[in-house]
C-alpha cells in the first residue's frame, strides 16, 4: 500500500498535512524530524513533506536533515515537498538564501502563480492561501525554479523537478488556504502517483490485532472511561481485543456534566454490557485539591495527576481479586499529542492534556489505540463498531471537563451553575436541529460579575459565556453564526432558569487567534 510520511518539524499545524492526505484515501504517518533513515527506508514511502515549525533556519539549535536524507530520496525518486520551514529548510540545504524579513505575512494572503507545475495543477493564476512566516527565501540555487509569489513574498513556491524537490511557504493543510486540498492531491497524485488503497474502516482489525499482541494472553488493561467519543471507541475496541480482562474505571470528578455520571454508567452497564465497569465518586477528592487553584496548566496537572493515582489505587485493589493488571488505556488522539508537543522535540507547546501528562513514577504501561487518529476518524471507527450514535456523535469534551470551562478558582456553587447553563444550551440546540452541524457548543463560566435588573430587584451575579464553533480538524475553527432567536431563547432561559447568572454573551472569536477552550 503506497504511503506518505510527514515530518515533523514541530509545527502547530504538522498534523493536519497527515490527516489530509488520509481524506484522499492515502495511507500517512508523522515521524519526528530526526527519525532515523533506516526507519523510513522500511516504510519506503512515495512522497515525503517537511512541515512546518517554529524555528527560524539560522537557529543555533534548528532541526535539520543531514545529506544521507536527501541522496536517498533523489536515489529512489521520492518527492519531497516542504512547507514554511520545511520550504526554508530545503533552501538552506540546497545552498539557497533564506533570510529574517521586516515585513512578516500572518494570516490570509494573495498568491500569484507564475510558471505552470503540476503542484498548482488546475488552480487559478491567483489564490487565497494562508502565510504564517518571518523568515522567507530570497534566493534560489541553480536547478530551482519559482513557481509562485505574493506582494511581499517573491519566492513564495519553488520547484526543482530533476531532484523532486517542491517547496510553498503558506500552509496548504489549513482550511484558510482555499485550493489548499487541490495542492496538496496535485502533489500526492500527479508528482508522487499515489493510489488511493487506505480506508480509516480498514484499521479496525489492525488495531484490535495490535492490542492483543501487545497484552497478551493473560494480562489484563485498565481504562479510564469518561463515556465520551474517545474512550468509548478505546473501551469497545479494547474490549473486542481481550473481552472481560477489560477493567472500566469510571471517576466522577465532580467536573461532569449534568447527570453525566448516570448516562455514562447506564451505557455501559446496561446497553454495551461491559462486565468489569468501576465507578468511583471522587468528586470530594478532587475539588479539595483544585481549591483556590487559579492558573489553567496547574489545574490540568493536577487533574490528570490525581486521575492517575486513583487508577493505581484502583488497581491494586482488583489485582487482590484480578491479578494481572499491566496496562492502563487512554483515549488520547492526534490533536492532543500535537498540541502537548508529542510529536516532535521542535514543537511548540500549546497546553498539556490530562491524558498525556502523566506521572514518572507510574507503574502501568501505557496503550493508546487512537494516538495516530483524528476525531473524525475515530467517530467513523465507532460507528462501525456499532457504538450508539449518542456517543459517537457527541460533542468533544475535555479530559479536565468543567475544570477547564470555569475561568478561574473552581468549587461546588459555580460547577451547579455551570452545569445547569450548559444543559439548558445543549437543549436548545438539540431542538433547533443545529446540535450535529456544531463541533462544539458549550458554556463558560466567567469570574466576573454584572449588574442587572430582575423584576423590581437589582442584581449582581456571574456572566455566562457561550461557545460554539464549527470545525473540520480542530486545530482551525470558526464561531458558529448561530440564529439570533435561538441565542436569544437560550440566553432568556439561562438568566430566567438559572440562579447566579444574570448576563449571557455569545463568543465571536476563531480560531486561530483563539483556541476553543478557554483553559
Amino acid at each position: 500500500m503506497d504511503s506518505v510520511i510527514v515530518l515533523d518539524f514541530g509545527g502547530q499545524y504538522a498534523h493536519l498535512i497527515t490527516r489530509r492526505i488520509r481524506d484522499f484515501g492515502v495511507y500517512s504517518e508523522i515521524l519526528p524530524f530526526d527519525a532515523d533513515l533506516d526507519e523510513i527506508r522500511k516504510i519506503m514511502p512515495k512522497a515525503i513533506v517537511l512541515s512546518g515549525g517554529p524555528s527560524s533556519i539560522y537557529d543555533n539549535d534548528s532541526p535539520t536533515l543531514n545529506d544521507e536524507f536527501f541522496k536517498f530520496t533523489s536515489e529512489n525518486k521520492i518527492p519531497i515537498l516542504g512547507i514554511c520551514y520545511g520550504h526554508h529548510l530545503i533552501m538552506h540545504k540546497f545552498e539557497g538564501k533564506v533570510e529574517l524579513k521586516e515585513k512578516k505575512e500572518y494570516g490570509r494572503a494573495n498568491l500569484i502563480i507564475i510558471e505552470e507545475s503540476l503542484l498548482f495543477d488546475s488552480l487559478n493564476r491567483e489564490e487565497i492561501v494562508w502565510m504564517s512566516h518571518g523568515d522567507q527565501v530570497t534566493s534560489i540555487p541553480k536547478g530551482f525554479k519559482i513557481l509562485a509569489k505574493t506582494d511581499t513574498c517573491p519566492i513564495a513556491s519553488y520547484e526543482n523537478k530533476d531532484k523532486f524537490l517542491y517547496g510553498v511557504q503558506f500552509h496548504p493543510e489549513v482550511v484558510n488556504t482555499t485550493k489548499g486540498n487541490k495542492i496538496l492531491e496535485n502533489f500526492v497524485f500527479k508528482i508522487a502517483h499515489c493510489d488511493r488503497e487506505w480506508k480509516v474502516e480498514g484499521l479496525i482489525e489492525n488495531i484490535i490485532e495490535k492490542i492483543k499482541n501487545k497484552v497478551g494472553l493473560k494480562d489484563k488493561v485498565i481504562l479510564g472511561l469518561s463515556g465520551g467519543v474517545d474512550s468509548s471507541v478505546t473501551a469497545v475496541l479494547i474490549h473486542r481485543a481481550i473481552g472481560d480482562r477489560l477493567h472500566c474505571v469510571f471517576v466522577n470528578n465532580g467536573l461532569l456534566r449534568k447527570n453525566e455520571e448516570i448516562e455514562v454508567q447506564k451505557t455501559f452497564k446496561e446497553t454495551l454490557k461491559f462486565k468489569n465497569f468501576h465507578y468511583i465518586d471522587a468528586e470530594g477528592l478532587f475539588l479539595k485539591k483544585l481549591k483556590d487553584i487559579e492558573d489553567p496548566e496547574e489545574k490540568r496537572k493536577i487533574i490528570g495527576h490525581t486521575f492517575i493515582e486513583i487508577f493505581e489505587n484502583k488497581t491494586i485493589e482488583l489485582e487482590k481479586a484480578n491479578p494481572d493488571i499491566k496496562y492502563l488505556a487512554q483515549g488520547t488522539i492526534y490533536p492532543d499529542r500535537v498540541e502537548t508537543s508529542a510529536t516532535s522535540n521542535a514543537s511548540a507547546k500549546i497546553k498539556s492534556h490530562h491524558n498525556v501528562t502523566l506521572p514518572n513514577d507510574m507503574k502501568l504501561d501505557i496503550i493508546e489505540p487512537l494516538k495516530n487518529l483524528y476525531k473524525d476518524e475515530v467517530r467513523r471507527i465507532g460507528l462501525t463498531l456499532g457504538i450508539p450514535q449518542e456517543i459517537i456523535l457527541r460533542h468533544p469534551f475535555p479530559g479536565p471537563g468543567l475544570g477547564v470551562r470555569i475561568v478561574g478558582t473552581i468549587n461546588k456553587e459555580k460547577l451547579n451553575i455551570l452545569r445547569e447553563a450548559d444543559a439548558i444550551l445543549i437543549d436548545e440546540i438539540r431542538k433547533a436541529g443545529v446540535y450535529n452541524k456544531l463541533w462544539q457548543a458549550f458554556c463558560v463560566f466567567l469570574p466576573l460579575k454584572t449588574v442587572g435588573v430582575m423584576g423590581d430587584y437589582r442584581t449582581y451575579e456571574y456572566i455566562c459565556a457561550i461557545r460554539a464553533v464549527e470545525s473540520l480538524d480542530v486545530m482551525t475553527a470558526n464561531f458558529a453564526k448561530l440564529n439570533w432567536d435561538l441565542l436569544e431563547k437560550i440566553g432568556t432561559r439561562i438568566i430566567n432558569e438559572v440562579k447566579g447568572i444574570n448576563r449571557v454573551v455569545y463568543d465571536i472569536t476563531n480560531k486561530p487567534p483563539g483556541t476553543i477552550e478557554y483553559e
